[in-house]
């Protein structure tokens, strides 16, 4: 489907009644766009989440569960078929409740997949009302019939060949000029159909796995943002949008925290070489990103990239002086408890390395005590939590002389932990002591990317 375009809309641009409205003049503004892709409503799947820790009592849970209607009520209350929909969304609830009694009594990741799911599946719903409602036929797919996932619930990873054959013979047929297809983001199903999601921010994923399956020409990601900054706007006020970056550019932002684009959802993209536009579905005459394989520009420095809630694991042992075999011992552990290393620095009888604590659907790194016990057999561990990174993302960095003791003068006053430099030419991470992350990213920017 080579004139075909994939659209999706965060949870923001379908957050109440006014933003969806902005985001179906989005689809019906482009003929091309015959799929979309939503989150969940603005905020749900965070109460979700709370409800699926098994720690609310009975007054938060009914806290929860009255905000849960409002937001959905909102929407329902200027729609047709009211009835209808309340019934639909009633239905959900009820199952919320359920679930949540018994995420009280003992949680799971499967359980919290299965609970999250629901924010998706009701904004979908409510969002094709909102299309018959303005008078254009609009079709609900249920996206866990394509989806195909392993079993690794929180972080489910996709089955792209089984996606391909499902979505060739479950969603292609239904495409044509005379309706939209409304399905979600984020969620998926095992093999013998339970819910999976694939991390916070999926929905990304999602729709460039669908786009990949589909053979479409462009990936459109609306957010309430008009394309991909320079650094985050609500902490550096001269930010700036960025015209157009590549897929490595765009993924390095994406993995160390850019909140536009998911990190993996260059992946299908590149394959393909499909062109991914990034705009705001509030203010989508502002344009926004492009992001290609190949662009005009090539900058020493392109953004700044902030990832919080990092976890640092230092490990230390006399016995690494020489010694071979210690890392593999290492990387085994993390490997056997499916914890992904992010960052490494090495000294002579240490090694540090960094943990993503916020990619999760838990939004937490999980480090277990019995991972730790079995590191603390050959070497001594120490973890801080909470840290946050910041990653100058850039081309050629170690081509051209001065441009890492620019990026090392402009954070001089701050305190580093850790620097990470050298296995990328695209990237220079510093992971500094919490409280100095806003004005280090300022500094950055003001020195870095402001002319």
């Amino acid at each position: 489907m080579e004139n075909l375009d994939i659209a999706k809309f965060g949870g923001t641009s379908v957050g109440n009644f006014e933003a969806m409205s902005s985001s179906y003049k989005v689809v019906i503004g482009n003929k091309k766009s015959r799929v979309v892709v939503v989150s969940a409503c603005a905020g749900v799947t965070n109460l979700l989440v709370e409800l699926a820790s098994g720690k609310c009592n009975n007054e938060r849970v009914e806290e929860i569960i009255a905000k849960l209607r409002s937001i959905h009520e909102d929407i329902i209350s200027h729609l047709d078929n009211q009835d209808e929909l309340r019934e639909f969304v009633e239905g959900h609830i009820k199952e919320i409740r359920e679930q949540t009694a018994q995420a009280a009594k003992q949680t799971s990741d499967q359980l919290t997949d299965s609970l999250v799911s629901h924010g998706e599946l009701m904004s979908s719903y409510l969002f094709v009302a909102l299309f018959k409602h303005f008078g254009t036929d609009a079709t609900w797919f249920d996206v866990r019939e394509v989806m195909r996932t392993d079993s690794k619930f929180s972080r489910a990873k996709p089955l792209t060949d089984d996606i391909r054959v499902l979505t060739r013979d479950k969603l292609m047929p239904l495409i044509s000029d005379s309706t939209v297809i409304i399905t979600q983001g984020f969620i998926g199903s095992n093999i013998i159909g339970e819910t999976t999601t694939l991390g916070r921010g999926g929905s990304d994923y999602s729709a460039a796995l669908l786009g990949d399956a589909l053979g479409v020409a462009t990936i459109s990601i609306w957010t309430d943002v008009p394309g991909v900054f320079t650094t985050d706007p609500r902490i550096v006020k001269n930010a700036r949008p960025i015209p157009e970056l590549t897929y490595i550019e765009a993924a390095e932002m994406a993995n160390f925290g850019a909140k536009v684009l998911h990190p993996s959802t260059m992946l299908p993209a590149v394959e393909k070489k499909i062109p991914i536009f990034v705009g705001s579905s509030r203010e989508p005459e502002k344009g926004g990103t492009w992001v290609r394989y190949e662009t005009e520009s090539q900058p020493n420095f392109r953004a700044l990239a902030l990832r919080k809630n990092q976890t640092l694991i230092i490990l230390s042992s006399p016995v690494m002086v020489g010694a071979t075999g210690f890392l593999a011992n290492v990387f085994a552990v993390f490997a056997k408890y499916n914890h992904s290393i992010d960052l490494v620095s090495t000294s002579e009888i240490s090694i540090a390395v960094t943990i993503d604590g916020g990619t999760s659907t838990s939004g937490s790194a999980q480090i277990s005590e019995n991972m730790l016990n079995e590191l603390r057999q050959f070497c001594h561990v120490k973890v801080e939590t909470g840290l946050p990174l910041i990653a100058i993302i850039g081309n050629k960095m170690s081509e051209n002389a001065g441009v890492i003791t620019k990026a090392f003068d402009s954070i001089k006053s701050f305190s580093v932990r850790m620097i990470c430099y050298g296995a990328s030419k695209h990237n220079l991470c510093f992971l500094l002591k919490d409280g100095d992350t806003s004005d280090a990213l300022v500094a950055l920017h003001e020195q870095l990317l402001e002319d």
